[in-house]
């Protein structure tokens, strides 16, 4: 796959910050790369600084040249949760995938590591004092997966592993009349099964329907899918970030915090991919200059030009204007 294909490839098929309780640094960091990523590139902060633009907000830019397939940072997600589909196939906490009888269970579900376990038990302690049958069929049942990471991040709040405001900084989506009248629905299946499950006021005092709305608002345009492409230390960054828009590993989503400040481009200069649970990786596809934009590509950017507008627009709630949609490529 050429680079130019791979760059029109995006968070559409990978949809689209570390859990504070995997490796106890800040719970928004990320790192530059290091000799065990694969890649020889300097420890130490990544070369990238936020800012701000005048039309789209928020924006990473390049503190320095970065050559292409470079690995520019990773990142640790705030939040994870596996699909419906392979809850008994990943870890209920990191999404690697188990392999044979090398799991780690914990009342019904399974771990990768005994480290994951430990740092998943404070959510999944209050997780389990629920019944959530009826929460998850509507899920189910709607084809909803962004309620399920709400439902996680609530259990989390309640465990004091996050704080009920640690998402507030994202971009929020643009929700319909309709979609918030489903959203409702949701909150009560949610609310009913916390307080059926007989957790105090003070516990749940977090859990409005404002809250409830306006955390799934953002989880929504911020969420990223997993595609897992496996590999192993050495291996070629950009053969890799092919193979994860090749492969078949969706298992989950995730939110992060940097990651969530790149913005969109049909024709990106980075790309974000996943080698083996969800610490995410950015990488460059080409060349970029001290200054520049870096910039991913949140769909399929195979598509055509209509649909690609059409798609992000209904999906993400603005009219791209990159270079190659003004060509109308």
């Amino acid at each position: 796959m050429s680079r130019f294909a791979l760059g029109r490839y995006s968070r559409y098929l990978s949809r689209l910050k570390p859990l504070p309780h995997l490796n106890k640094p800040s719970p928004f960091s990320s790192s530059a790369a290091s000799s065990q990523d694969g890649a020889a590139c300097q420890t130490g902060p990544p070369p990238i600084r936020v800012g701000l633009t005048e039309s789209a907000g928020r924006a990473v830019f390049a503190t320095r040249r970065i050559s292409s397939g470079d690995l520019i940072h990773t990142a640790k997600p705030v939040l994870t949760c596996p699909s419906l589909l392979s809850l008994d196939s990943v870890c209920y906490l990191c999404l690697k995938k188990l392999m044979g009888s090398a799991k780690f269970r914990d009342r019904g579900v399974s771990y990768c590591s005994q480290e994951c376990q430990d740092n998943a038990k404070g959510f999944y302690d209050v997780e389990t004092r629920g019944d959530w049958s009826s929460f998850v069929d509507y899920c189910r049942t709607h084809n909803f997966k962004y309620p399920l990471m709400v439902k996680r991040l609530s259990c989390m709040v309640i465990s004091g592993a996050l704080s009920a405001d640690c998402l507030d900084i994202l971009q929020p989506a643009t929700l319909s009349s309709a979609m918030i009248s489903k959203i409702e629905d949701g909150y009560g299946l949610l609310w009913n099964a916390f307080r059926k499950a007989n957790f105090t006021e003070d516990d749940v005092a977090f859990l409005t329907k404002q809250w409830y709305t306006g955390i799934l608002a953002r989880i929504r345009i911020n969420a990223f899918r997993i595609d897992l492409v496996g590999g192993s230390c050495g291996e070629d960054l950009l053969s890799l970030a092919a193979a994860s828009v090749e492969g078949e590993g969706a298992v989950g989503h995730a939110v992060y915090m940097l990651p969530s400040f790149y913005n969109h481009d049909c024709d990106p200069n980075a790309h974000i991919f996943w080698l083996q649970n969800a610490d995410a990786r950015l990488m460059t596809l080409r060349d970029v200059e001290e200054g520049e934009e870096l910039r991913i590509c949140y769909i399929d950017a195979s598509m055509g030009y209509e649909a690609r507008q059409t798609l992000l627009s209904q999906g993400f709630g603005f009219c791209c204007n990159c270079l190659r949609c003004q060509s109308r490529d």
